[in-house]
């Protein structure tokens, strides 16, 4: 696949960078620009991410951060057991429990919610981050939610980092999801209020919280290009009328 001329492979990370040199030189460079297209696709183009962490796996999959970056270009494209596997060999390279929630979040995604509560009461949760460990609570609720359990899913979300005013990087994700769940329970007025905290949090606009507020409270977005044509429309209609 064609790597744009201003991509030069330095731009992954230092951990990924001294991961690769252990491959010769010329083939480090070329796996790094893959690398490097699959972080700059995979938000808008995860079909075109997944291309290039192929060519990445084929010319080095025995690096473990090549492993994780296929992983992620699966998860992206909703290719949940490939995910799955490529996640499970990162994982046994490295040792480390980081990707136990996205591994969890596979398992979702392959239609077995069981299989990822009980991940979510694994040892390999204590290991985590503290990110990791909220990243495990809302893919525990996701699962509670996927078998119906709305009441659970509310439960599992109610925590110190969710009662907490501090905003973390986690926040508005961990308060949309729970007005979310509140709504989806018939709880309206409870997730009025959430979605309104998840707003004040969500300071990069990873949600569309903003959006969900709006329209509990009644109020209608109406798109600038139809609003002008309306107005055309509306024009010509007068112009016939004075004829």
């Amino acid at each position: 696949m064609p790597i744009p001329e201003d991509v030069t492979g330095d731009e992954i990370d230092k951990d990924v960078r001294q991961e690769l040199q252990s491959l010769p030189k010329t083939l480090a460079e070329d796996v790094a620009k893959n690398l490097v297209m699959v972080a700059r696709l995979i938000d808008e183009d995860p079909e075109g991410a997944y291309g290039y962490s192929r060519v990445a796996l084929r010319l080095a999959s025995r690096v473990a951060a090549v492993r994780e970056a296929a992983g992620f270009a699966a998860y992206a494209t909703q290719k949940y057991s490939e995910a799955l596997a490529e996640f499970r060999a990162a994982r046994r390279m490295t040792g480390s429990a980081e990707l136990w929630p996205v591994m969890a979040d596979c398992e979702r995604g392959l239609g077995r919610p069981e299989k990822a509560l009980d991940m979510a009461g694994a040892p390999e949760v204590h290991k985590l981050d503290k990110a990791g460990q909220v990243e495990m609570r809302l893919v525990a609720a996701g699962a509670r939610r996927d078998m119906g359990q709305l009441d659970a899913a509310i439960v599992t979300l109610q925590s110190p980092e969710l009662a907490s005013n501090a905003v973390q990087p986690w926040t508005a994700r961990l308060r949309y999801a729970y007005a979310d769940a509140l709504l989806a329970a018939g709880r309206r007025g409870e997730a009025r209020e959430w979605f309104a905290k998840a707003v004040e949090a969500d300071r990069e606009g990873s949600t569309d919280a903003s959006d969900r507020l709006a329209e509990l409270d009644g109020v209608e977005f109406v798109d600038a290009l139809d609003e002008s044509q309306a107005d055309e429309t509306a024009g010509d209609a007068d112009a016939k009328d004075e004829d």
